[in-house]
C-alpha cells in the first residue's frame, strides 16, 4: 500500500537531504518553494524576482536553465542574493541539457533534471530486453558523472518526471500512463542507489489531477518494495490562474498530503510567483492537525484500488447514484425562510411559476425542515423532512444500519463528519458501505467557517477531491454561512472538474511560465479565457514552451504553444496546425480555428 495506514495520519518516512541551510524530508517541515518566470539571464530581475519569492516566504527558488550561460549566470544570481542578504537556495532546472546540469550543480544547491530527455533517443519501436538494457547502460553511463558532481558538491538532485514528456523508451513500453512515469523515475533512482546517492528528490507531475495522483501514489508503493526513502516534491502543473487553478492544485496535492504524502510542495499558477506560496501554506497548515485526530476504526480494504478510477457504483434515487451525473447540492438548511432571490442568488431563472436550471445553477437545493412544493417550482429540493434522506456519520455504521438502509432502494445517505482527518474517515465510510453491499447513493456534505474565500476552497477542495478521485460520492454539499451560497456552488462544480468527473465549463490547462517563455503568458490567458471560457464541451492549452508543453496538453482540444520569440503555434489536439504565427495574432487565430473545425458556440 502507498501509505502506512488508511485510518490513522502518519507522514511517510523519507531521508533528510540537505538544500543549503534548509533541509527537507526525515523530520522536517515540509518546505514550500516556487520558480521564476523571467529569463535567467536578465541576471538583476532575476535576483529581484528571487528576493520577492523569499519574501513571501519561499524555502526554496528554482530558474530555467536552458544551457552553460544560465548555469554559469546562476553563481552570479547567487552572489547578487548574497549582497541583499538572502540566502536563499537556488534550484536550477534543466532539461535535454546534460552539461548544463553538471554546471549549474557546481553552483546551485539542488539541480533538477527529466528522466523523459535526459539521454532520449527518437525511436517508433518497442525495444527488446537486450536493446533496453543497451539503453539503460547508455543512461548509467550519463547520468554516474552527474551523480559524482553532486556528491563533490553537496548539491542535492531532483528526478521531476512529467506526464508530458516521458522518454521514447518509456512510452512504447508503457505509454503515458502513471505506470510509465514511475518506471521513468525508477530508471534514474536505481541508478542513485547503486552509487549510494542519497541526496535526491523525486516527482511525478502532471496537468491531469487522477494521473499525478496515482503516479506518486505508485511510486511510493514502488520505492517501498525496493527498500527506497526519498523524499517527494510534490505538485499539479499547468493548472492557470484563478479559483479553478487553485482548486486544482489542492484536489492533487491535498489528496497525497492526507496520506502523508510530499516533502517539499510548489503549486503552479499562471499568475506573479509569490502568488504560489500563500497557496502552498494553507495547504500544509490544513494538515498539520491531522495527528492528533480522533479514532478511525481499521478497516477491511479489499475493496479499495487506489491506482485507477473506478466510481462506486450505486443504484439510482431521484437524481442520485446510478447512470446520474455526480450533482451539487445547494445547502440553503441553515437559512429559515427561503426567498425568490436565494434561488436567482444560486443561478436559477424563473419562468412564470417554474424554476429553471442553468449551466451555473447546482443541481439540488437543500433547504433542512424548510417546506417547498418542488414540482410548483421546478428545483429538486431535498429536506430532513424526507424519509429517504439519512443523515449518518461513521458512528452510525454497524450492521443494523446497512440492513436497515438495503431495504430501501431510495434511501439517500447523506454522509458527514466532524473529523479532522476528514478525507481518512469518509473514505472509511465509504469502504464500510461497499464490504456491507450497500448501493444507494451517498452525498458527501462538509461544514465550514472559514471567511476567507481562497482558504475555504482550498480546504474544500482537498476534502471533496480525495474522495471523488477514489470514486466515492454521487453528489457534494458545500455549507459555510460566511460565505454567499452563490460562490459555495462555483465552488463545488470546480472541484467536480478539477477531480475530472464532471466538466461544465473549458478546461485550461496553462502553464505558470518560466525563463523559457517568450511572451506574456499571463495576459495571453486572460485574454483566451475570456474569448473561450463559455465553451464547456472544450480543453485548451496555452503552454510558454515546448518543453513539456505537448506533452502536457495530449488531452486538449486546442493548444496554443510557444514556439519562439512571441511566436505561437496553433495545435488541434496532438497535431500542429499552424507554426510560428506573430502573437499579436495568434489568439484570433485560435478561435478561427475553432471555428473551422465547428466546435465554436456564441456566448
Amino acid at each position: 500500500m502507498f501509505c502506512k495506514s488508511l485510518t490513522k495520519y502518519n507522514r511517510r518516512k523519507t531521508n533528510a537531504v540537505n538544500v543549503g541551510d534548509i533541509p527537507l524530508g526525515g523530520n522536517n517541515p515540509i518546505r514550500v518553494q516556487s520558480m521564476i518566470n523571467v529569463a535567467t539571464m536578465d541576471m538583476d530581475a532575476a535576483t529581484l524576482q528571487c528576493d520577492k519569492i523569499a519574501k513571501a516566504g519561499a524555502h526554496y527558488v528554482r530558474a530555467a536553465v536552458q544551457g552553460i550561460s544560465e548555469a554559469t549566470a546562476m553563481k552570479i544570481i547567487k552572489l547578487k542574493l548574497a549582497k541583499r542578504k538572502k540566502n536563499i537556495p537556488l534550484i536550477a532546472d534543466v532539461h535535454f541539457n546534460r552539461n548544463a546540469a553538471k554546471i549549474a550543480a557546481l553552483y546551485v544547491e539542488k539541480v533538477r533534471i527529466n528522466p523523459g530527455n535526459f539521454i532520449d533517443r527518437k525511436t517508433d519501436k518497442i525495444l527488446n530486453i537486450h536493446e533496453y538494457r543497451a539503453e539503460l547502460k547508455r543512461l548509467r553511463d550519463e547520468f554516474v558523472p552527474l551523480i559524482c558532481i553532486c556528491k563533490q558538491n553537496k548539491t542535492v538532485l531532483r528526478i521531476g518526471v512529467n506526464h508530458g514528456s516521458l522518454s521514447e523508451r518509456i512510452m512504447n513500453r508503457y505509454g503515458d500512463s502513471p505506470k510509465g512515469m514511475v518506471e521513468s523515475a525508477m530508471e534514474f533512482l536505481r541508478i542513485c542507489k547503486d552509487e549510494n546517492f542519497t541526496d535526491v528528490v523525486v516527482s511525478m507531475k502532471s496537468s491531469n489531477t487522477r494521473v499525478m495522483i496515482y503516479a506518486y501514489r505508485l511510486l511510493v508503493e514502488k520505492m517501498n518494495a525496493e527498500a527506497m526513502d526519498f523524499p517527494l516534491h510534490i505538485g499539479v502543473t499547468e493548472t492557470g490562474d484563478g479559483m479553478d487553478a487553485r482548486i486544482k492544485s489542492a484536489v492533487g496535492i491535498g489528496t497525497l498530503l492526507a496520506d502523508g504524502l510530499g516533502d517539499t510542495v510548489r503549486v503552479s499558477l499562471t499568475e506573479a510567483p509569490e502568488n504560489e506560496i500563500p497557496v502552498a501554506k494553507i495547504l500544509i497548515s490544513y494538515f498539520k492537525t491531522r495527528k492528533n485526530h480522533n479514532h478511525i476504526p481499521d478497516i477491511d480494504a479489499h475493496n479499495y484500488f487506489p491506482y485507477g478510477y473506478h466510481q462506486r457504483k450505486t443504484k439510482a434515487s431521484s437524481i442520485f447514484g446510478g447512470k446520474n451525473k455526480i450533482a451539487v447540492v445547494a445547502d440553503l438548511s441553515h437559512v429559515n425562510t427561503v426567498y425568490d432571490r436565494d434561488f436567482e442568488d444560486l443561478g436559477f431563472v424563473k419562468n412564470g411559476k417554474k424554476w429553471e436550471q442553468t449551466p451555473n445553477s447546482p443541481d439540488v437545493v437543500y433547504t433542512g425542515s424548510s417546506l417547498l412544493d418542488a414540482a410548483t417550482q421546478g428545483i429538486t429540493i431535498l429536506s430532513d423532512e424526507m424519509e429517504n434522506l439519512v443523515h449518518c456519520n461513521i458512528s452510525c455504521f454497524d450492521s443494523n444500519f446497512f440492513d436497515r438502509i438495503n431495504q430501501n432502494p431510495q434511501n439517500i445517505l447523506m454522509l458527514e463528519t466532524d473529523n479532522t482527518n476528514a478525507v481518512a474517515e469518509l473514505r472509511a465510510c465509504f469502504l464500510m458501505l461497499e464490504n456491507a453491499n450497500v448501493k444507494n447513493p451517498v452525498i458527501i456534505r462538509r461544514i465550514y467557517t472559514d471567511t476567507g474565500m481562497e482558504s475555504l476552497q482550498i480546504k474544500a477542495a482537498c476534502d471533496f477531491g480525495a474522495l471523488l478521485t477514489d470514486g466515492f460520492g454521487d453528489a457534494v454539499c458545500l455549507q459555510n454561512s460566511n460565505i454567499e451560497s452563490k460562490h459555495l456552488t462555483k465552488i463545488c462544480f470546480s472541484i467536480l472538474q478539477a477531480a475530472r468527473v464532471r466538466f461544465s465549463k473549458a478546461e485550461f490547462i496553462a502553464c505558470p511560465s518560466c525563463g523559457r517563455t517568450l511572451f506574456d503568458i499571463q495576459k495571453t490567458l486572460t485574454e483566451i479565457k475570456n474569448k473561450t471560457s463559455h465553451l464547456a464541451h472544450l480543453k485548451i492549452a496555452v503552454m510558454g514552451c515546448i518543453i513539456n508543453g505537448t506533452g502536457e496538453m495530449a488531452d486538449a482540444d486546442y493548444g496554443y504553444v510557444g514556439a519562439g520569440t512571441e511566436k505561437i503555434s496553433l495545435y488541434k489536439s496532438k497535431q500542429l496546425v499552424k507554426r510560428n504565427i506573430p502573437q499579436e495574432n495568434a489568439v484570433d487565430e485560435l478561435v478561427a480555428l475553432i471555428k473551422e473545425n465547428g466546435q465554436w458556440m456564441e456566448k
